[in-house]
């Protein structure tokens, strides 16, 4: 499988979208070396009202249009934290059951992960092993 990405960066307003195609290797080199706290320490010295994104980085594979992101924040005694979002199909009822079930792109968010759980579910993004990503939002 192969992959795209793009950057959110605090002080731009606009997504940086990288036009490289890369594999699952590159992908979870990526994640691990991104300067996390660096980019969030740079936040905190921007005027909070010209702070466009908290720092995140979002893959997507070419094949099957799915994606995962990974967004880092600060808790409350400064630990590094990360919410994930996972665009992919999902069977949805249309109004209430009524009109039978559909297939759609859903984004579902997790939050309160530490980079190494985060780069766990993005390991099995890039693996496909896309039951073991469902289970995280089951809990």
């Amino acid at each position: 499988m192969t992959f795209k990405y793009s950057i959110c960066h605090p002080d731009k307003p606009e997504i940086e979208y990288k036009k490289q195609l890369i594999s699952k290797e590159e992908v979870l080199e990526i994640a691990k070396n991104y300067p996390w706290a660096e980019k969030l320490d740079f936040s905190d010295t921007l005027d909070q009202n010209k702070v466009y994104f908290n720092p995140s980085l979002d893959f997507s594979c070419i094949s099957n249009g799915q994606s995962f992101a990974l967004t880092a924040i600060y808790d409350k005694q400064k630990n590094l934290e990360f919410s994930l979002w996972y665009n992919r199909p999902k069977k949805v009822k249309s109004f209430f059951g009524l009109f039978g079930e559909s297939e759609k792109m859903i984004v579902d968010d997790y939050w309160s992960l530490n980079l190494d759980e985060s780069l766990k579910f993005l390991t099995y993004f890039v693996e496909g092993k896309y039951d073991a990503i469902e289970d995280l939002y089951k809990k």
